[in-house]
């Protein structure tokens, strides 16, 4: 489902940065988390700008690339820079696919990863900025790979970051105490504010890697933890073997 302009607070912000306008704050609140902000220029920053594990991501992909829930476009526009030539963004948010298109993006398109048709044949699939999170709970993660897996050629990769929350769970000598409700502990509400405009509520998947295995390897997938980041955070390589 994509959204409409009214309840699209990250393209509201990504949209006022690029156009120069006043920005506001990029609120982000979760019944799990004290509020939190996002930085609106890390949306616009790019490939030296950015964390290893999305560098080493990028070095990674290669052929017909599909950079999901695209953002402002860095990381397709990266890949452009790189000297892929066909490269496709896409993003629920129509504010967000304008910017991209207005950035240089020349395959950007307003669509939802799950239901829409924007092509299929990938070599790549792009998962940046904890990018799986869009399954929303882990119970749908296997339609996500699903998705994926009519999206690729056979032998070819979905790339993706994510990061394992753990830590939020951890005494201090290193036990793991989960949550005591049922679920899994990477399962996060969201909401995003920006001025006046106020987003819907989200479910956002934050996977682990052996969980990550778990799930996608009966699905066909050769999986493999490409690099690790500094605190819990990981890269993931996902191929694609076909029927």
């Amino acid at each position: 489902m994509t959204l409409s302009p009214h309840r699209d607070p990250m393209g509201r912000a990504i949209h006022d940065h690029f156009h120069r306008q006043p920005l506001h704050r990029l609120r982000i609140l979760s019944s799990l988390f004290d509020e939190d902000e996002m930085p609106i220029p890390t949306l616009f920053r790019t490939e030296a700008q950015m964390p290893p594990l999305e560098r080493r991501a990028l070095s990674l992909a290669r052929g017909r690339v599909l950079d999901v829930g695209a953002g402002a476009g860095c990381h397709t526009l990266a890949l452009q820079a790189r000297g892929l030539s066909d490269v496709t963004a896409v993003d629920v948010s129509p504010l967000s696919v304008e910017v991209m298109q207005q950035r240089g993006v020349r395959q950007a398109h307003c669509a939802d990863f799950f239901t829409d048709s924007f092509g299929e044949g990938f070599d790549t699939l792009l998962f940046m900025m904890n990018g799986l999170g869009i399954a929303g709970r882990l119970s749908r993660l296997p339609r996500l790979l699903e998705r994926a897996r009519q999206l690729l050629v056979p032998g070819g990769i979905l790339l993706a970051d994510s990061t394992d929350l753990r830590y939020l769970f951890e005494a201090p000598d290193g036990t793991f105490l989960p949550p005591a409700e049922e679920g899994y502990y990477g399962e996060v509400d969201y909401r995003m504010v920006y001025a006046g405009c106020k987003g819907p509520a989200f479910d956002w998947l934050y996977v682990d890697f052996e969980t990550l295995r778990h799930v996608a390897t009966p699905l066909g997938f050769r999986v493999e933890k490409v690099q690790e980041g500094e605190h819990y955070d990981f890269l993931a390589r996902l191929e694609w073997k076909g029927e």
